[in-house]
């Protein structure tokens, strides 16, 4: 049976109308960043544009990569040496095009990253932080809502245990989110008078906010809570496009 195929620019056209990227400032140009092939007939979806994954895209005969962190980040070097170079090659010489969303994919409503993360955890949404939506809150929904239950369903979902700072025995009932490196919004979170609040990464200050607050803190993994949105957006445009979408975990412990 044939494949099916889809233009390069017709698909690029409909993740910038379905991701909303207009609506973002973000800190990388989100859409088409390398040019490929202008027939798509298969796309490999990974969590960042390494090396490692352009070279299982290659083995797997993709003709285009759609990633969360691409290329091109603000205040990057510009030129084209070293390890971008080795990148960009690897991509040019088999002509697969590279797409990235970033911001538009970790608050998209349904296949984001937050959202995503919600679904996994047992969460209800009920909303975002008013002055920041990329934080969102809702009410956990687990049978057992101790601190450590949290962590333990969070172990077994991302399969990756978490770095908690707080009372293991604490009720977890409202809780607060943000995929990847947010731990510069604990505050926000804070703010939603929440019982915890669940991120990728981790900073210094962010136990002392956490104990002084009396705050629970779960960091994640940044990689971790940032593999189901990509996953989803892939599962997304294979089932409106019959394009094939294979989803290739490379591992990551951040």
């Amino acid at each position: 049976m044939k494949k099916k195929s889809l233009n390069r620019n017709k698909l690029s056209e409909y993740l910038e109308s379905y991701l909303l990227t207009t609506d973002f400032k973000d800190y990388c140009p989100n859409g088409l960043q390398v040019q490929g092939k202008e027939q798509i007939k298969k796309i490999v979806c990974g969590v960042t544009a390494s090396k490692d994954l352009i070279e299982k895209a290659i083995d797997a005969n993709a003709d285009a990569i759609i990633v969360h962190h691409g290329w091109f980040w603000r205040n990057d070097d510009a030129r084209i040496i070293g390890q971008l170079y080795d990148r960009l090659k690897l991509l040019m010489d088999h002509q697969i095009n590279l797409f990235a969303y970033h911001l538009p994919l970790d608050n998209h409503s349904a296949v984001g990253n937050n959202v995503q993360l919600a679904k996994l955890l047992n969460i209800k949404i009920k909303g975002q932080h008013p002055q920041n939506p990329m934080v969102w809150f809702g009410e956990l929904a687990l049978k057992r809502n101790t601190l450590q239950d949290l962590g333990q369903h969070v172990t077994k979902v991302l399969n990756r245990e978490p770095l908690i700072i707080g009372d293991m025995t604490k009720r977890v009932k409202n809780i607060a989110w943000c995929t990847g490196g947010a731990q510069h919004y604990f505050k926000d979170a804070i703010d939603l008078k929440v019982d915890a609040y669940v991120s990728g990464e981790i900073s210094e200050p962010t136990f002392h906010l956490a104990k002084e607050f009396n705050v629970a803190y779960i960091s994640a993994g940044h990689h971790a809570t940032e593999r189901c949105g990509i996953t989803a957006l892939g599962e997304h445009i294979q089932e409106k496009f019959g394009l094939e979408c294979q989803f290739i975990d490379i591992p990551n412990p951040v």
